[in-house]
Order: structure tokens, then C-alpha cells, then sequence
């Protein structure tokens, strides 16, 4: 199938989803995950409709960029991103949904306020505690966002999670849940700085299942753009 014809399926798929639970299939945007992905490809995505595109490597995202594949659409940055390389990302994306750590943090807000801009971030979440993965536990994340002031040239504008990978149907429910409760808990909290209107959260094998749970987000690469090749040369 090609690039569209799998984008008209995966928005089907987002449709049901959204409905068999009541919610609005317009409310949940789909995020288009261009790892090892060429410019030709993103740009047919992007003509295909997805809302935005996230690069998880910065190398492919500078390269990417000098080649305007990302014309239509906004650019996010879901990947780790190392100190640094902030100032290629800071001002360059829309918003960078893997701030893991604090001192990330930290070096986001110094580059925004050299450039003078408020720079968009969701906090990345480690729902499920594995040491494979970056991001700040559960528990952490309401006492960051007590302080969340002291970094003013950064708005949080929500939580992004990347649980286990699923085996079966249903595997990742609690864990969308969790983050969906701590969302819940933030906005009652009305802290500055801070407004918790995405949840990006599902990926190929288990989107239905986060948008279920309240996803507003999903990030999806190999239903898009097939099986990535990891042995082949890239950007």
C-alpha cells in the first residue's frame, strides 16, 4: 500500500477508535514519525494530511530541513535529544515532545531566552519505570511543575509516553490511563506556564488503545511508512 493509501486507513482507524468512545475524531491529531524516512516521503505524508511530523534524530531533522520536506506541516522533535544539540532544535520545531530530565529543561530554557522566544514542550513520561527508557516517573512530575516558573521561556503544553512495547490487545491500557490521571491532576492544579491539552501517547501497534484512554496525539512511523530498514545507510 502506499503512504496515503495507509493514512486513509490508520485515520479510519482513528475514527472508530474515537467514536466507539464518544469523543470527536478531530480532537486527536496524528503525528507522522519520519525516522530514517527520506524527504520525498515526508512530503507525501504531509500531502496525504498528517497534522505534523516528528524526527527523532537532530542530523535528520537539520538535513531534512534544508530540503523543505517539512513545507505544510509542523515539525515536532520526539526523540532523546543531547544538551548539546539544543540550539539546532530550540526555535526550529514547534515543539519538542522529549524533555526527559531536568537538565534538559534547563538547557531549553537558556536557549529560548537567548532567542528570545517561548519555546512549546511536553514533559516525556517513563510510565513504566524501565531503564531502557528516559523520562521522568510519575511521581516526579507534579513537583517539576511546582517549579515550573523558574523556566519562563518554556511552556509545558502536555505529557508525552512511550510505555513497553504491547504483545497483546489491551497491554498498555493502565499505563495510558496513569498518564491520563496525571493529566487530570495537573490541569486541577492550574499551574502557570503550564497548559495540559496534549497527550501524545500510542504508536502503531497500540494507538486505538491510547485514544481510548484520552490520547490527543499519536505518533505512528511503521504503519505509515512500512518496516524501517536499520541495515541500510541513512541521513
Amino acid at each position: 500500500m502506499s503512504i496515503a493509501e495507509n493514512i486513509a486507513r490508520i485515520r479510519a482507524q482513528m475514527a472508530e477508535a474515537a467514536i466507539a468512545c464518544g469523543r470527536d475524531p478531530k480532537d486527536i491529531k496524528l503525528c507522522a514519525a519520519t525516522k530514517m524516512n527520506d524527504a520525498d516521503a515526508v512530503r507525501q505524508a504531509i500531502a496525504a494530511g498528517v497534522d505534523c511530523c516528528g524526527e527523532n534524530r537532530v542530523q535528520e531533522l537539520v538535513a531534512k530541513g534544508k530540503e523543505n520536506a517539512y513545507e505544510g506541516a509542523p515539525v515536532h522533535f520526539i526523540g532523546h535529544l543531547q544538551t548539546n544539540k539544543v540550539k539546532q532544535v530550540v526555535g526550529h520545531v514547534d515543539l519538542i515532545q522529549s524533555v526527559d530530565r531536568i537538565n534538559l529543561l534547563e538547557a531549553i530554557q537558556k536557549e529560548a531566552a537567548r532567542q528570545a522566544i517561548v519555546q512549546d514542550i511536553l514533559l516525556e513520561v517513563n510510565v513504566g519505570m524501565e531503564e531502557s527508557k528516559s523520562g521522568f516517573a510519575v511521581s516526579e512530575v507534579l513537583p517539576l511543575l511546582e517549579h515550573i516558573a523558574d523556566y519562563p521561556n518554556v511552556r509545558v503544553c502536555g505529557l508525552m509516553a512511550i510505555p513497553p512495547i504491547s504483545h497483546n490487545d489491551g497491554d498498555n491500557v493502565k499505563f495510558f490511563q496513569e498518564i491520563f490521571n496525571l493529566s487530570v491532576d495537573i490541569t486541577a492544579k492550574k499551574y502557570d506556564n503550564v497548559s495540559v491539552h496534549i497527550l501524545s501517547m500510542g504508536m502503531s501497534d497500540d494507538y486505538a488503545d491510547a485514544i481510548r484512554c484520552g490520547s490527543t496525539m499519536i505518533r505512528v512511523g511503521t504503519a505509515i511508512f512500512g518496516a524501517r530498514n536499520y541495515a541500510a545507510p541513512h541521513q
